[in-house]
């Protein structure tokens, strides 16, 4: 007997049977550009009501959305019940290349997590507000100064260091999204990390 989305309980059928409608897990596929950074992050999410693949590939824009289509199958995620994901960054890469990405993304059903310029951006909201058009080197020595300490780029501990300011930097990334243009290649700086947090944050334990 399949299971239902329902009240978590079991109760009987209309014969008496007993039907199991323990509500179905959500399942999340988060497909990273980077190898490290993106997936070190997003694996600190304490989220054991569900289940979640994360998997760093080192592919970038385009060529990564084909990669999480690949996985998807691979992995056995459904388009229509589970929450996929591409996380990448529009770096030095061609506009033309960036917003192809997440237009194919959408196409398959996929969401996008994507930075303009570099994902340290996410990091930087959680002190301030910033709309400065900055290259992404310049994220580094930013973040340097506002940890007080060299800022580690595939540190596994940026989750816990920023945790208790994460609503501010959602804050600051919704304000920089309200403010986008038509192509999100132009939109430096801009994130939409933040809506793939939201979603992990309902998970929480």
């Amino acid at each position: 007997m399949p299971k239902s989305r329902s009240n978590g309980r079991n109760t009987r059928g209309l014969r008496g049977r007993q039907v199991d409608i323990t509500p179905a897990r959500t399942r999340f596929l988060i497909v990273c550009e980077g190898a490290r950074t993106e997936p070190g992050y997003f694996k600190c999410f304490p989220v054991p009501s569900a289940d979640i693949v994360i998997i760093g590939e080192g592919y970038n824009t385009v060529s990564l959305v084909e990669r999480t289509k690949e996985l998807q199958q691979q992995h056995g995620f459904d388009e229509d019940t589970d929450q996929v994901w591409c996380v990448f960054d529009k770096d030095d890469f061609p506009a033309e290349d960036f917003n192809n990405a997440i237009e194919k993304a959408k196409k398959y059903g996929f969401r996008v997590a994507y930075t303009n310029q570099a994902f340290e951006l996410w990091y930087l909201l959680h002190f301030d507000f910033h709309e400065s058009n900055l290259h992404r080197d310049q994220y580094i020595i930013k973040l340097t100064d506002k940890l007080g300490k060299k800022y580690e780029k595939n540190s596994a501990r940026m989750y816990e260091t920023l945790r208790h300011m994460q609503p501010q930097a959602i804050r600051h990334a919704q304000r920089l999204y309200e403010q986008r243009t038509s192509s999100p290649a132009n939109d430096n700086p801009s994130t939409t990390v933040f809506m793939l947090v939201e979603e992990l944050n309902k998970y929480l334990k």
